[in-house]
C-alpha cells in the first residue's frame, strides 16, 4: 500500500533529473515523492507481474487518501475489501533499508477563544481581547514545558499551536480567536495529560483576564484522536520478511520509531500488522525534497520480491 496524497507546498510541482536524482525546478515547489514515489514502487510491482505474467500468492494492492491530513483513507478504509492478509508493506517516505516498526499517537485540538468586542480607542476597559486570552494560554504552555518537545520526568511528546486565526481590525477589542492544536506522543496516558494541559492552560488565561465590570470571556473545544501509537514485536512476520527482502537487495535493514503518524497506524490498529519501508525521498514536506533514483529502484527490487518470492533480474523498476 501507498498514500497518494502530497502536502500543499507541492502543489504545482517541477521535476528536474540531476543524474541519479529527481530534484524540484522550483524554488518555492516540493517534488510530491512524498508520497507519489510510494505509489510508483506498488502500482511498478503490480504492472510487472501482470506484464510478466510472474506466479504470486493471493495480493491486494492498496492506495489511500488524505494521509497527510490525518490518515483519513486508513482510517475510514473498509478493511474487509483487504481479503484478511496475513503480511502487509507500506511505502512512505525515506530510505528503503529503514524498517518504520513503530510510530507515534497523534490528537487533534480545535479551541474557540470568545471574548468581548468594545470599541479599542473610546472603550477599551469594556472589552474582553480573545487575543490576550490565546497569547496568555500560549506563553503559559511554553513556560511550563507543554509547548514543543515535552518532557516530564520520564514521559516524552510534543505538542503544537499550530494555526491562529482571529479579528477584523486594530480599532476593535477582538472577541473572537479560532486555534487549532495538536498533541503526540508513543505513550496514550502522556498524550491525553498534554491535551488536558493545553486546555487547562487556555481555561486559566480566560480567567485571568477581565474587562472594568469583572466580566470574562470563555474557551470551548473539540478534537478527535487521528491516530493511536504502535509498535510491532520483533518477531512480526512482516518485519521479518520485509528484513529478508531488503538483505536479498544487498542492503542491511534498520528498524526505526518514528514521531509522525503512517497509515500504517491505523491499519495495525485495525489488526493488520503493517511494516513501513521508504522509496529513498529525502526532505520530505521541504522545498528541497528530493529523490534518490538508485534508493527508489531498490524499493522496487524489495517490493517486487515481497509479492512474488523472487528477485527482479531484468533491470526493470527504473
Amino acid at each position: 500500500m501507498a498514500h497518494m496524497d502530497t502536502v500543499p507546498v507541492c502543489v504545482g510541482a517541477q521535476l528536474v533529473r540531476q543524474g541519479d536524482w529527481i530534484r524540484s525546478g522550483h524554488p518555492e515547489r516540493g517534488i510530491g515523492a512524498d508520497d507519489r514515489a510510494g505509489v510508483a514502487v506498488v502500482l511498478h510491482t503490480a504492472l510487472e507481474i501482470v506484464r510478466r505474467k510472474v506466479p504470486h500468492p493471493p495480493l491486494t494492492f492498496c492506495w489511500t487518501v488524505q494521509e497527510e491530513i490525518g490518515l483519513h483513507g486508513a482510517r475510514c478504509l473498509n478493511h474487509r475489501l483487504l481479503g484478511h492478509p496475513r503480511l502487509a508493506f507500506n511505502w512512505d517516505g525515506g530510505a528503503p533499508d529503514k524498517l518504520t516498526i513503530g510510530a507515534t499517537s497523534g490528537h487533534r485540538l480545535g479551541i474557540q477563544v470568545r471574548g468581548i468586542a468594545s470599541h479599542a480607542g473610546g472603550a477599551p476597559e469594556m472589552g474582553v481581547s480573545a487575543v490576550s486570552i490565546a497569547a496568555i494560554a500560549i506563553a503559559d504552555l511554553v513556560a511550563n514545558g507543554w509547548h514543543g518537545a515535552v518532557q516530564q520526568g520520564k514521559k516524552r511528546g510534543t505538542s503544537n499551536v499550530g494555526y491562529v486565526h482571529g479579528g477584523e481590525s486594530t480599532n476593535v477589542v477582538t472577541d473572537y480567536v479560532e486555534l487549532r492544536a495538536e498533541a503526540r506522543s508513543h505513550d496514550t496516558a502522556f498524550r491525553k495529560r498534554i491535551v488536558r494541559e493545553i486546555e487547562q492552560a487556555f481555561r486559566r488565561a480566560a480567567d485571568r483576564v477581565t474587562n472594568a465590570m469583572g466580566d470574562r470571556g470563555c474557551v470551548e473545544f473539540n478534537g478527535h484522536l487521528d491516530y493511536e501509537a504502535f509498535r510491532l514485536p520483533s518477531d512480526d512476520p512482516s518485519l521479518l520478511t520485509a528484513e529478508k527482502a531488503i538483505l536479498a537487495t544487498g542492503r542491511s535493514p534498520v528498524r526505526a520509531i518514528t514521531n509522525g503518524g503512517v497509515d500504517a497506524n491505523w491499519m495495525t490498529h485495525r489488526g493488520i500488522a503493517t511494516v513501513t519501508l521508504g522509496c529513498g525521498q529525502v526532505n520530505q514536506h521541504m522545498v528541497t525534497e528530493a529523490l534518490d533514483l538508485s534508493s527508489f529502484r531498490d524499493a522496487c527490487r524489495i517490493a517486487f520480491y515481497l509479492a512474488t518470492g523472487r528477485e527482479e533480474h531484468d533491470g526493470s523498476g527504473r
